[in-house]
């Protein structure tokens, strides 16, 4: 005979899930998120390798070759950024001493306009700009021994890639092994539309991330900022988040050029320049690039961006929308879940439309 419970006990038994699926996802952090990047990553490389493969190089060949290569341009990012950073930090006296200059300016300017004594504002302003120039030296201590208590991870993240690409076919045997026969159809149709939506999002994410690095680069040191490539490259890494990347990665040498540059016009320059670039981004690059392979509505892709930074931090805020694309393709596959797909897709699609309009007429139907 088959229990029946009252909704209150069924909602609690949701909310006991998802409470619990919190926890361990959170308690579970160091082993799960290389797990997920690695996979990540792996459908970034399944192409590449498939391409070795078919020009007759065995698996392990193709899967070294894959890695070798992503290690030398993570790599070659990785040195550009720290070189440049170096350089910074210890120019860092002489940007604080810029920087309360520039204060000084900004102060005085107000008090002119705003009637707001020049004393207040040292207290409330310069305070400030001593402890982020500060920070700035504390963060890049904590940033190097984070990543040297992070080495085991980094470490193990090629590992994992190469057996995810080596074992592909024996995962893909298990997965339809323990699928019950009358489902067999439905989930070989997710894995091949997973396989072929994944590998084109994380690539074109990829591509638009260096096209922007070159140009945020090109363009700042055209408007005169220095550290131009430094703040390029991290200004387009951001950009791995959507909507909130292209934002945080503009401030920074936005803030930057506020706070060292010699006059006003560098600062709109930068201004300018990102409000450029951004409109390329935004109406070029991506559209064409990642095309329209991850079809979330912005308000839930938000959402989960916010989640996802509050459970893996930046980690999170990058994995968690190739995750929510692959969630969503299982829901499209099956009718008990379609509603839920229908709820964070991008657009009323046709086959959503003509769902609900098949919905309704069976709701008539039974009335």
């Amino acid at each position: 005979m088959k229990t029946r419970y009252t909704p209150i006990v069924n909602l609690t038994f949701v909310l006991l899930f998802i409470i619990l699926f919190f926890y361990v996802v959170t308690a579970a952090k160091h082993f799960l998120s290389p797990l997920v990047l690695a996979a990540i990553f792996s459908y970034l490389l399944y192409p590449l390798v498939t391409f070795l493969e078919k020009h007759r190089f065995n698996r392990i060949l193709a899967n070294l070759i894959s890695i070798i290569l992503l290690i030398t341009v993570l790599s070659i990012a990785i040195h550009l950024i720290i070189r440049n950073l170096d350089g910074l930090i210890q120019n860092l006296p002489n940007l604080r001493a810029q920087a309360h200059a520039n204060i000084d300016e900004m102060a005085a300017f107000i008090e002119r306009n705003f009637d707001v004594s020049i004393q207040k504002q040292k207290h409330l302003i310069k305070d400030g700009i001593t402890n982020l120039f500060r920070g700035g030296s504390d963060f890049s201590k904590s940033f190097f021994s984070a990543t040297t208590s992070t080495i085991f991870q980094l470490g193990i993240l090629p590992v994992f890639i190469f057996y995810l690409l080596y074992y592909r076919e024996k995962l893909y045997d298990f997965i339809m092994m323990i699928t019950p026969e009358k489902r067999i159809k439905v989930i070989d149709k997710i894995i091949k539309e997973i396989s072929y939506v994944t590998p084109r999002y994380i690539g074109g994410i990829f591509t638009v991330v260096i096209i922007l690095a070159i140009l945020n680069s090109i363009g700042l040191y055209i408007v005169g900022l220095e550290y131009a490539l430094l703040f390029g490259i991290i200004s387009a890494i951001f950009n791995f988040i959507p909507y909130f990347g292209n934002w945080i990665g503009a401030s920074i040498p936005l803030t930057f050029a506020l706070l060292t540059g010699d006059s006003l016009h560098l600062v709109l320059g930068v201004f300018i320049l990102f409000l450029i670039i951004q409109f390329l981004e935004n109406n070029i690059l991506t559209p064409n690039i990642t095309g329209r392979y991850v079809n979330l509505n912005p308000l839930f892709t938000i959402l989960i961006i916010i989640i996802g930074g509050l459970i893996w931090g930046i980690v999170g805020m990058f994995v968690v929308i190739p995750l929510m694309a692959t969630v969503k393709i299982v829901f499209d596959n099956f009718n008990s879940s379609k509603p839920y797909a229908y709820l964070i897709g991008a657009n009323q699609n046709e086959k959503g439309i003509k769902w609900i309009i098949k919905l309704r007429r069976a709701l008539n139907v039974k009335k």
